[in-house]
């Protein structure tokens, strides 16, 4: 678990593993709950050991909102949520609308790739960093 957390980086602070959350009766588990200094606000994090499912957007959704009525302490933004799963849809992130709400998706591999994958990989997300940084130069 230590390595987890500072594999995330030192603005992370751990408050709960497997956090219990009752709603109308109802037992729900926030797998791993932190508070980020930085960004001021609780991350709720979810882990999925398969695809990811429109479903899933859902139950983070109900933990968001949870955390914002009972956890959130005044002065904090609102919470934020990752859910780490072992495959994803681009198309149903985009679908979903995940890059526009508080919900981040990423893939986890419990091995590494082939080299050449990791390869396109980088070479995308730099593109994808090239791309933003030039939409941002022109808005302003």
């Amino acid at each position: 678990m230590q390595q987890f957390i500072i594999e995330l980086g030192s603005d992370f602070a751990f408050l709960a593993r497997q956090k219990r959350t009752t709603i109308d009766g109802t037992d729900y588990r926030i797998d791993l709950l932190f508070y980020h200094r930085t960004l001021k606000c609780l991350v709720a994090l979810d882990l999925k050991l398969g695809k990811f499912r429109a479903a899933d957007k859902g139950q983070m959704e109900l933990y968001l909102r949870w955390l914002e009525k009972y956890e959130q302490k005044k002065g904090e933004n609102a919470p934020i949520g990752l859910i780490l799963c072992s495959d994803k849809s681009d198309e149903h992130v985009e679908l979903l609308l995940l890059n526009e709400d508080r919900i981040k998706v990423a893939q986890y591999y419990t091995k590494l790739p082939p080299m050449e994958v990791l390869k396109v990989k980088l070479h995308q997300a730099i593109e994808i960093a090239r791309h933003k940084a030039e939409v941002k130069q022109l808005s302003k």
